[in-house]
This record gives C-alpha cells, sequence and structure tokens, in this order.
C-alpha cells in the first residue's frame, strides 16, 4: 500500500512538473515589455536566490566543497551554464515573438536529437527501431524545412542545446537543486551586470512598469525551481519509464496552447512534419516499453534460477551499452522552459 501511495504521489509530481513546463508560456508575455534578455537576466539571479534560499532551508552544502574540489566538474558545470542560457533566452524570445509552436517541436524531436548525441558523442549503438525513428525525424526535419523555405532552426536550436544540457548533466551527476545553483551562479555575474547596465542606459523595465510587474519578473525564480523540485520529488517515486512518458505532457501543451491560446498558424506542411515526429516518437515508446519489459522479464528470470541454483540465463534484450534515449530520453533534470 504504501509503495501504491508512494508512486501515486510520485505520478502528481511528474504531472505536476511536467504540467507546469507547458504552461509557462502563458507566463513569458506578462513581464512585457521587458525584453528577452532583460526577462532571461532575471531568471537567472531571481533563481539563484530562490534556490539558494531553498538548499539553505534543507541544509544542503556539502556538495559545494566537492565541487570547488574539482575542475572538471566546474568546467562542466560551466558549459552547462552556457547552453542552458542560449536555451532559456531562445525559448522566452520565441514565446514572446509567436513562435510557441516551433518552440514546442524543439522539446517534441529533442529525444531524438538525444539519441543521435549518443551515437555520435558516446558511440552508443542502437537498436533497428531507434534506426528508423531518428530516420523519420531527419525525414520531418527536411519537410518542415522545405515547408518554411528554411531549417526549423528555433526548434533545432532548442533541441541540440537541450540535448547537450542533458550530456553535460550525465558526466556532472549532481541532484537537481545543486545542479541548479551552480548554474546559476555561474549566470549571476553576467546578468547582474547586464541588469546593471540596462539600468545605466534608463531602459531597465524592473521598478518601472509597477509593483505586479516587479514582483511577475521576480518570480522567475519561481517559476524555474519548483517544476524542479517537483520533477526531483517524482523522479525518486515513480520509475523512469513513466517519466520517460510523461515528458511529452509539455510539449503537447505548448502546441496546444500555440494553436488554441496563441492561433498560431498551422499551414500543410508543418503538420506533414508534426505527424512524422508524432510517428517516430511513438516508434520510440513503443520500442523503449517493450525493452524494458524484456528487461524485467530477464531480471525476474535471473532472480528465479538463482533462487533454485539453476544456471542464469542470459538477457535477451538490448545486450549493448544503455543510451540516453533508452527509457524515452529521461535527463536528470528539465529546466529547460
Amino acid at each position: 500500500m504504501k509503495t501504491e501511495n508512494t508512486e501515486r504521489a510520485g505520478l502528481l509530481y511528474g504531472i505536476g512538473a511536467y504540467g507546469m513546463w507547458g504552461l509557462v508560456p502563458l507566463f513569458w508575455p506578462l513581464l512585457r515589455p521587458a525584453g528577452a534578455i532583460e526577462i532571461l537576466a532575471h531568471r537567472m539571479a531571481w533563481s539563484l536566490a530562490f534556490v539558494g534560499l531553498a538548499l539553505l532551508a534543507l541544509r544542503r552544502w556539502s556538495w559545494i566543497r566537492e565541487l570547488l574540489r574539482s575542475p572538471r566538474k566546474l568546467g562542466l558545470i560551466t558549459v552547462a551554464a552556457t547552453v542552458i542560457t542560449v536555451n532559456w533566452g531562445l525559448y522566452i524570445w520565441s514565446v514572446n515573438t509567436g513562435h510557441v509552436v516551433e518552440a514546442s517541436l524543439g522539446y517534441f524531436i529533442n529525444p531524438l536529437v538525444t539519441i543521435a548525441l549518443g551515437v555520435l558523442v558516446l558511440q552508443e549503438r542502437l537498436r533497428p527501431a531507434q534506426w528508423a525513428a531518428v530516420g523519420i525525424g531527419f525525414t520531418a526535419v527536411l519537410v518542415l524545412a522545405i515547408g518554411y523555405g528554411q531549417p526549423p532552426w528555433i526548434s533545432l536550436t532548442l533541441a541540440f542545446t537541450f540535448a547537450a544540457y542533458g550530456l553535460v548533466k550525465k558526466k556532472v551527476n549532481i541532484g537537481g537543486l545543486e545542479s541548479l545553483a551552480a548554474e546559476t551562479a555561474v549566470q549571476f555575474l553576467p546578468a547582474l551586470g547586464y541588469l546593471v547596465w540596462l539600468g545605466s542606459q534608463g531602459t531597465l523595465a524592473f521598478g518601472a512598469h509597477g509593483t505586479g510587474h516587479t514582483l511577475l519578473l521576480a518570480a522567475t525564480g519561481i517559476v524555474t525551481a519548483v517544476p524542479l523540485v517537483c520533477f526531483g520529488a517524482a523522479a525518486i517515486r515513480v520509475p523512469l519509464s513513466t517519466l520517460g512518458l510523461l515528458q511529452y505532457l509539455a510539449p503537447t501543451f505548448q502546441f496546444l496552447l500555440g494553436i488554441l491560446y496563441f492561433h498560431e498558424a498551422m499551414p500543410t506542411e508543418r503538420w506533414a512534419g508534426f505527424s512524422l515526429v508524432w510517428l517516430a516518437l511513438t516508434i520510440l515508446t513503443w520500442d523503449a516499453l517493450r525493452t524494458g519489459r524484456r528487461s524485467r522479464a530477464a531480471v525476474e528470470a535471473a532472480k528465479g534460477a538463482a533462487g533454485t541454483g539453476a544456471p542464469v540465463p542470459p538477457a535477451t534484450g538490448h545486450t549493448g551499452e544503455e543510451t540516453p534515449a533508452t527509457l524515452v530520453s529521461t535527463p536528470s533534470a528539465q529546466p529547460g522552459r
């Protein structure tokens, strides 16, 4: 009963996290007339303040000493901070300039890009279904490029920056809150410097458009950190395969908002491209679930054989190195919206 309640709570946390990430396009327009870069700078600065308070309340500081003693991890954190800065900034700009649907596509194709990076960077081996999904995804990008008259650069940049961010986070291997604190600490001085410069130019929106607008800019830290906290709570309570399926909630909500709320155009070629992406993700999800069931069956068989003293049968599932997308691409933290 306790396990069932724990998994139910984890499912609710997961839905909450991805639901908030999916609905965040409703928040960024509220911050206008602040520009995308000023909003980004506030997000960096206020996220550090909020996460710092959370870590202070939880008394989780021991990781800082270990991080400072590792130049390699510090370097990786700096790379992660740089990549996620590009991701955050482009996403905010996309939403506030009427490109919500194209931004959602970036997070739909992110699992496919993650797989491609696993092959190119980590020399990982793919199953036939994964190769098929990547091929269909590549075809979708070509269809969209022809339809747009140019590559869907917003979608591709969001997908590649977030996939690269996940790859770096995999190598750093520290918790979600701690990682966000370290990354925003790297971002803080440039962000503060930019805000001070805007103030000296008389173009700073913070404090110039009423108390409500000022509080909304400060709330960017909460909007960044709260979904991450929910994601962390979900990750320790439900299987990764469940999180892998839940991750599609965010771009689905974003896509629906782009069409139904922001009334963005969906010409035929865009529907064709999205349909191909959804087909690729369906194949990827089916393959991940099938492989997960086979792996669990092999583990149960091995346990049974070990209990009876019989020879342990070999696993019949995937025998290569696990890819970042084996469970439908579930990164350790997803603060990329």
